[in-house]
C-alpha cells in the first residue's frame, strides 16, 4: 500500500515539476532483504523488472542500478538501494501513469517476498562533466 501511496504523489509531482526541468529524474528506493536472498537473485529481480519497466510507455530509456553497501554509516535497516534513472521527468511521469496493472507493477508483486522498499525519493539528476 504504501508503495502505491508513493506512486501516485510521485505521478501528481512529476506532472508539476515535468515542464520545469530538463534534468534526469533519479529515484532511489531504501530496500531490505529477506534472510537467504542474495546479491545475485537482487540483481536478477532488478533487470527483470527493468526489462518490464522498458516496455511500457515512458520507460523504454530508463536505465536502473542496484548499490549495496560495502563501508555505511547509516541509521535503520538498508541492504540496498535501487536506483532507477529516466532521461526526463516527462518519461518519468509517463512511466508513472501507466504503472497500475503494468508489467514493471507484476514483477513487483512479484519480489515482495523476496525485498523489501518501504522508501524512496525522486531526485533531479544533473550530470557533472
Amino acid at each position: 500500500m504504501k508503495i502505491v501511496l508513493t506512486v501516485i504523489l510521485v505521478s501528481v509531482l512529476m506532472m508539476v515539476a515535468a515542464p520545469a526541468y530538463a534534468a534526469e529524474a533519479t529515484q532511489m528506493w531504501k530496500c531490505e532483504m529477506e534472510e537467504g536472498v542474495s546479491e545475485a537473485e537482487v540483481t536478477a529481480m532488478a533487470q527483470a523488472w527493468l526489462k518490464a519497466a522498458k516496455t511500457m510507455p515512458g520507460g523504454a530509456r530508463f536505465k536502473a542500478s542496484v548499490l549495496f553497501p560495502v563501508a555505511v554509516n547509516m541509521t535503520g535497516q538498508t541492504d540496498l538501494m535501487f536506483v532507477v534513472v529516466a532521461p526526463s521527468f516527462e518519461e518519468w511521469g509517463k512511466f508513472w501513469d501507466n504503472y497500475a496493472g503494468s508489467p514493471a507493477e507484476k514483477m513487483d508483486n512479484l519480489n515482495q517476498e523476496k525485498v523489501i522498499c518501504p522508501d524512496s525519493a525522486v531526485w533531479e539528476s544533473v550530470k557533472v562533466e
